[in-house]
């Protein structure tokens, strides 16, 4: 598995200017055309996850219901449960290209924490209702719940690579992974808990993130 995916998170993220420094980068139009892709396959095998469980849907079933070929949809993974890591990324995504782009003379804690119109949220309705589905569905899904935690297993060590090359340090030393751990445990916590409330909205997941990274900043509690 790659350790971070190309996925919505590049469109997000290639519309945010942080204050002083570089606008972060626009992939290239054949990059985009695949993330695209990758987010369409995404989107099916969560409907299809969802309509028929995870057992009883096969590849075929997810190439059709994507429009491409069986033998295309290996090319962009080497698993059904895989396909869906395009929605699982998207904060993952979105706030690694943030930390890269972030002015090396501010506190890297501005980024991450921001504000919440500035943090990521899904672009359209349907993706968010997608993605939520699809965490709800780690609950239950024992093969769903693995890629999740994998994709956060991954983003983690780019986190510790951003945050070493900014302080420093090695990214195996103790203090980039300390700090990317309790970084990407707040990301996965936040959204784990927007999709699992009982009226969960939209805009509310940008909120639940900024929230999240606040309590991850503040430290433990006296």
């Amino acid at each position: 598995m790659e350790a971070v995916h190309v996925g919505g998170a590049q469109e997000a993220a290639s519309a945010t200017e942080a204050d002083g420094g570089a606008r972060i980068g626009r992939p290239p139009l054949t990059e985009r055309r695949k993330a695209a892709t990758r987010l369409e396959i995404a989107r099916e095998a969560v409907r299809l996850f969802a309509e028929r469980g995870v057992a009883a849907t096969t590849a075929e079933d997810i190439a059709a219901a994507a429009g491409i070929s069986q033998r295309t949809l290996w090319r962009y993974t080497s698993s059904k449960e895989l396909c869906v890591s395009p929605l699982l990324t998207y904060a993952l995504d979105f706030v690694t290209a943030l930390m890269r782009a972030w002015p090396r003379d501010r506190p890297l804690a501005e980024a991450v924490v921001g504000t919440p119109s500035s943090l990521p949220a899904p672009a359209a309705d349907a993706d968010a209702e997608a993605l939520r589905g699809l965490v709800l569905l780690t609950r239950t899904e024992p093969g769903l719940r693995a890629v999740w935690l994998q994709v956060h297993h991954d983003a983690e060590l780019v986190f510790a690579e951003v945050i070493a090359e900014r302080t420093g340090h090695g990214p195996d030393d103790l203090e980039p992974r300390v700090q990317a751990t309790v970084l990407n445990g707040a990301l996965r916590i936040a959204v784990e808990q927007w999709a699992w409330s009982a009226d969960p909205q939209r805009a509310s997941l940008s909120r639940t993130i900024h929230r999240a990274l606040g309590v991850a900043r503040s430290g433990l509690s006296d």
